[in-house]
């Protein structure tokens, strides 16, 4: 994995073998980032990354200007490597919390502009997450929820959902918060 644009770019992102993830791919990666770059003002942008995994969207988001983002991740190991690559770049602006997503959901009451869930794949739950952040009022108005998934999740028929791409077997469905009329 590596960071593909921003202040960091080219910088290899190398967990070690025994993690439990799946990192987004560089090509969905590219892809997501590509239509993120028309849609949001990244250096405007406080982001949360669910199921951060290796921190590989914290960091591009971080890298491309981001004010911060904060990653939410469960297995301590992800947590530690996600801190040792932020001492590695010297990164003040990407923090974790070690907290099953769900938990972390509940008792959390700061907004944030941008939102992006990876759960895995084989999670069956999964396809709650938005309604949650929606009901929690988690994102700022005009904000972003991406949920990243596999085909088996249809989220158009979901409130606030805009579209999705595809990149390979990686689907990013996108929502968004509305903006009150005044």
């Amino acid at each position: 994995m590596r960071i593909i644009s921003g202040k960091y770019k080219g910088r290899k992102i190398e967990p070690p073998g025994k993690l439990p993830v799946r990192p987004t791919t560089d090509f969905a990666k590219e892809g997501l980032f590509n239509v993120l770059t028309n849609m949001i003002d990244f250096e405007e942008t406080e982001a949360l990354d669910l199921f951060a995994g290796t921190g590989n969207i914290s960091f591009e988001l971080i890298s491309r200007g981001c004010i911060s983002v904060l990653a939410v991740e469960q297995n301590y190991n992800c947590v530690k490597f996600i801190n040792s690559m932020c001492e590695k770049l010297n990164e003040k602006n990407v923090r974790t919390q070690a907290a099953d997503v769900f938990r972390f959901l509940g008792f959390c009451t700061r907004q944030f502009y941008l939102i992006f869930a990876d759960p895995p794949f084989e999670l069956d739950n999964a396809q709650l997450i938005p309604g949650i952040i929606f009901e929690r009022k988690l994102l700022k108005p005009g904000g972003l929820l991406i949920m990243e998934h596999s085909e088996r999740f249809d989220f158009s028929k979901y409130p606030n959902f805009s579209q999705t791409r595809h990149y390979g077997k990686v689907n990013f469905s996108f929502f968004t918060e509305p903006v009150p009329e005044d």
